[in-house]
């Protein structure tokens, strides 16, 4: 799905501007007779010139070519049928969905709740909390029991009971029992709003008043606060942890040598590149991604990172559910300003009960863009057919409907009419509103409804009311159309198309070379008088044991030793190794001194098909793509009024 995302941020950059205008007066060119515009290409050269790298697309001719196989491949997506699969129906829904936000929000309570959020993010809180559970329908009765026992718990904690064994005892919440009720530390957006309200707005030792949330009722004590972390870069070496138990021990003992060696004074991004079994990390001396708290899927990875700094730089070596690890501090970055957060945390409120305060601000803004005049009859009549059954969820609609279906209200052009109402309070009933008494609750549901339909027309007309919001919904659609077609002719063509990809092979063989390998053991010391005394021993044949028993004890590795088949040049190598059999001199690089075994030599050759087939169906794709055009060409009718395209060239030098 991301490759989706990210090829279509690529395209925009072409397709965001390559809309057709069919009020042109003149056609450029037609594909299978249907017309393509003067000015459309006019407008999308123009707008491209400062966006486009490579010169020849600036160039006239080259870029009609693009424009021209542009077009084409729109249209053979619409030949396949393209847009009518539901995959491709329910994307481009979801993207206007996110798209229309823009246009269905208030700003200025947006910007608030933006100002607020990123406020917060600048501080972590350490709450713990008692809950005590009531539905947030539940009926008056019930919510005010719920109430006054929250109310008898805070009496206790003010007479000087302790809040975190009251919590244990009485908090409805079952994590309470083990942790007294603590939640840890937490920022902005990681509690319900309601609840993040009360955190941030009691102050440090002191106890909330009863906060409401969809759960129940809560009283939380804040136990401190602190500045947010930010973010952190460190450097790790890694030893995984294998299945079995005999292994594991091997694991930590290796992990436990190599932090050895950091005490000896060796260093760290060397050690990483030698020994990491981290294999993304290892060939850039271990260093990481920075990262901030939650980011990681290993809550111990984290701590020990954070506990990090330049006075302190370098961990014990510790165990996740990963393997062993050794972390060492690269950087810190404090939290992002509020600039770089802004987009971030509108997305953020979108999805959180925020976006009902921005929803409500909208809906009063559409109650005077669109007065409501209901019919009042009408609406007398309707509301004495809604009884009490409506509490027990067994409300019924009337038999015949078609009596109600004159208009109650109207929206723009939309009527809406008692039918559409009495569906309403039907569909109603299974939230089990206990609002009474029934009058009351109909008048509720009406101003409901009113609210949805405002909204839903409002979201239903951005279309007509904003063009550039119909502009880029048109752009996106064939956007959508283009990636899907490309997924299933040339990504999905490259993967699947076995004899294909064979003779592709057989072309390309001389781009996809083993360089000479060997078969290699690899020791490896700071100290240049014991590395003497080991290549005498490997001269009368000694083994890797027998070294390492020599050199190496329980509290001082003074010996490291490694074998695999290598690349010649390859980063394990020593640098002046020699790609020849036997025993190598000792070299140095750096602090280090280094002894190569090879045992065997495999010769420079073609890798074969699967030993490149990551690279060669990359390669394959491009040499798909580059041909697809002239293929499409032979598919449809192409003509290109050149008469009409001179005469573009003049207009665009001018």
């Amino acid at each position: 799905m991301k490759l989706k995302y990210i090829f279509l941020g690529l395209l925009m950059g072409f397709v965001v501007i390559a809309k057709a205008q069919t009020n042109s007066k003149e056609v450029l060119f037609t594909i299978n007779d249907k017309p393509f515009f003067t000015d459309e290409f006019i407008r999308v050269y123009n707008k491209n010139l400062d966006l486009v790298k490579d010169e020849s697309q600036k160039d006239l001719n080259q870029y009609l070519e693009l424009f021209v196989g542009y077009k084409l491949k729109v249209s053979k997506a619409n030949k396949l049928g393209l847009q009518n699969n539901a995959q491709y129906q329910t994307e481009l829904k979801s993207y206007r969905t996110q798209l229309s936000k823009n246009y269905t929000t208030d700003s200025k309570v947006t910007k608030e709740l933006v100002d607020e959020g990123y406020k917060r993010l600048l501080k972590e809180v350490n709450a713990s909390h008692i809950l005590i559970l009531v539905d947030e329908n539940a009926a008056p009765a019930d919510t005010l029991a719920a109430y006054n026992k929250i109310l008898g718990i805070r009496d206790r904690v003010t007479k000087g009971e302790d809040f975190g064994y009251l919590a244990q005892e009485v908090s409805q919440d079952p994590s309470a029992k083990e942790n007294k009720g603590n939640l840890g530390f937490f920022t902005s957006f990681k509690m319900v709003y309601a609840f993040e309200n009360g955190a941030f707005n009691t102050p440090v030792g002191s106890v909330s008043n009863p906060v409401r949330t969809r759960f129940g009722y809560h009283l939380i004590k804040v136990n401190s606060v602190r500045e947010n972390r930010g973010e952190v870069v460190v450097a790790h070496i890694m030893i995984l942890k294998p299945k079995d138990g005999e292994a594991d021990s091997k694991a930590k003992s290796t992990i436990e040598d190599i932090y050895k060696k950091l005490q000896q004074g060796e260093k760290f991004e060397e050690l990483a590149k030698q020994f990491s079994e981290d294999k993304s990390s290892a060939s850039k001396g271990g260093v990481l991604n920075r990262f901030a708290s939650g980011q990681l899927s290993s809550e111990e990875f984290e701590t020990q990172a954070f506990s990090l700094s330049k006075e302190n730089p370098t961990s014990k070596p510790f165990e996740t559910q990963f393997g062993w690890h050794i972390v060492k501090f690269m950087d810190r970055f404090p939290v992002k300003s509020y600039e770089d957060s802004k987009v971030e945390l509108e997305n953020k409120i979108s999805k959180d009960d925020r976006s009902r305060l921005i929803t409500n601000s909208l809906t009063e803004k559409l109650r005077v863009k669109y007065p409501i005049k209901r019919d009042a009859k009408l609406y007398s009549t309707l509301s004495k057919l809604v009884t009490n059954d409506f509490y027990d969820n067994k409300w019924v609609l009337p038999t015949d409907t078609k009596k109600y279906s004159k208009t109650l209200f109207t929206i723009g052009t939309k009527n809406f009419t008692g039918t559409d109402f009495l569906d309403y309070v039907y569909s109603s009933q299974k939230a089990g509103t206990s609002l009474k008494p029934i009058e009351k609750l109909t008048e509720s549901l009406f101003g409901s409804f009113v609210d949805a339909q405002l909204n839903q027309y409002n979201n239903d007309n951005l279309e007509n009311e904003f063009p550039e919001f119909s502009a880029v919904m048109d752009e996106y659609r064939d956007g959508l159309l283009l990636f899907d077609l490309m997924d299933k002719e040339i990504w999905q063509r490259s993967k699947t198309d076995t004899t294909g990809l064979k003779a592709f092979y057989e072309t390309q063989k001389d781009k996809h070379q083993w360089k000479t390998r060997v078969n290699a053991e690899i020791y490896s010391s700071t100290d240049l008088e014991k590395m003497k005394k080991v290549l005498t021993m490997l001269k009368k044949n000694q083994t890797v044991k027998e070294v390492k028993d020599k050199f190496n004890t329980k509290e001082n590795v003074t010996i490291m030793y490694y074998e695999g088949v290598y690349e010649e040049g390859a980063d394990a190598l020593p640098k002046e190794t020699k790609m020849t059999l036997g025993l190598s001199e000792i070299t140095t690089k750096g602090d280090y001194h280094f002894i190569t075994n090879i045992i065997k030599i495999l010769p420079a050759a073609p890798k074969t098909l699967e030993e490149c087939k990551g690279k060669l169906v990359n390669d394959y794709q491009q040499y798909l793509e580059q041909n697809w055009v002239s293929e499409l060409k032979k598919e449809f009718q192409v003509k290109v009024n050149q008469d009409t395209f001179e005469k573009v060239k003049m207009q665009i030098k001018k």
